[in-house]
């Protein structure tokens, strides 16, 4: 049960745990947003989806959980974050004890601060069942302010092979987005939504010391109810062209085509983005939110700028500089493939989750 099973980072390590399953799991997915874009990702587990109809008025959402899960028989429940919370009531009132449930960050409306009735209600509604959170900072909240003494952490993982750097496809990337061979390019990638504050990136940009001998671009690889508001930003930009490519199946020419990315967001927590940009050999450029600065080499972390009034024009000062320093950027890149390689690996995810899901069948 998601919020939405858009392609973003709950969405793409979900899919990567399904197929690497195998056949002996079945898999259905309700979106409450009845939005399902992330079932090209899949290769080749067994999904079905199940549209999200609930009737109006209060707990109708509850209500329909509570019946669609009485229909469907689970095995083994999952949910996902604040906007599944409908399913873990109907879970709890229920008494299905074969659930786990994820929580990987928040949205715009408690990127500054948690809101207490929602901290409550995660205290109270889970504090029995088995909790995944992927990074340290997210771990903090889940033990001190939810108290969930089942709270575990795995960090993200990927298949680093699936990134690695094609410089031809990168070439052929750039043609078909009409962007100039010769261009410092600086992409992003991810789900428009208001929390990543696409458009902080953009003025960014236009704002940054690009080496003057090369055309500048940002290229935004993804979609979202933000776009159109980036695309008022990117009206705006006199320094740099801004390119929007929509949602993309296929990543590796996208990475290839970049020589650097920007993580500008107001909240994460560990960005599936950033480890396949360090797998793909990209430097990266963000805003010290979650667990980033951590997930980066050391060698990195110079490019990790705090939120703050001056947070532009300090993105834009670390974006100058990561431009200027050519050969830095070949040994930041040798450096988060190494760091993915050994701490972000898809067999480590999967084998952690595989123990959770386990454990969580056998109550």
């Amino acid at each position: 049960m998601f919020p939405t099973f858009c392609p973003a980072g709950p969405q793409v390590r979900s899919v990567l745990l399904m197929d690497a399953l195998g056949g002996g799991f079945r898999h259905t997915v309700v979106a409450t947003d009845n939005r399902l874009e992330a079932m090209e990702l899949v290769r080749s587990a067994q999904v079905e989806t199940l549209p999200w109809t609930p009737p109006e008025g209060a707990m109708a959402g509850v209500r329909f959980c509570r019946d669609l899960l009485k229909r469907v028989e689970p095995d083994l429940l999952l949910t996902y974050n604040w906007g599944a919370m409908d399913a873990v009531l109907a879970a709890r009132s229920a008494r299905l004890n074969r659930h786990v449930h994820h929580e990987d960050g928040f949205n715009a409306d408690e990127a500054t601060g948690l809101r207490s009735r929602r901290n409550w209600a995660r205290r109270i509604s889970l504090r029995s069942t088995e909790v995944v959170v992927p990074s340290a900072n997210l771990m903090n909240i889940a033990r001190k302010t939810w108290r969930l003494s089942r709270a575990q952490l795995i960090p993200n993982g990927i298949d680093a092979d699936r990134f690695r750097r094609d410089p031809a496809a990168g070439a052929a990337f750039r043609s078909a987005h009409e962007i100039p061979q010769d261009a410092f390019v600086l992409g992003a990638v991810g789900h428009l939504r208001p929390v990543k504050n696409f458009p902080r990136l953009v003025r960014a940009a236009d704002a940054a010391a690009f080496p003057s001998d090369r055309p500048a671009v940002v290229c935004v690889v993804g979609d979202g109810p933000e776009r159109e508001a980036i695309e008022s930003a990117a009206s705006k930009a006199e320094n740099i062209k801004v390119v929007f490519t929509g949602h993309l199946s296929q990543l590796t020419p996208a990475y290839s085509a970049f020589d650097a990315m920007a993580i500008t967001s107001d909240s994460e927590q560990q960005p599936v983005s950033l480890l396949e940009a360090m797998a793909a050999g990209v430097p990266v450029v963000a805003t010290d939110v979650g667990d980033v600065s951590q997930t980066l080499p050391p060698e990195g972390r110079v490019f990790v700028v705090p939120l703050g009034p001056k947070v532009e024009e300090e993105l834009a000062g670390a974006m100058g500089r990561l431009a200027a320093a050519a050969g830095q950027r070949g040994e930041l890149a040798a450096a988060g493939l190494e760091r993915v390689r050994q701490r972000y690996s898809l067999s480590a995810m999967v084998s952690a989750y595989s123990e959770v899901f386990a454990s969580a069948l056998r109550r």
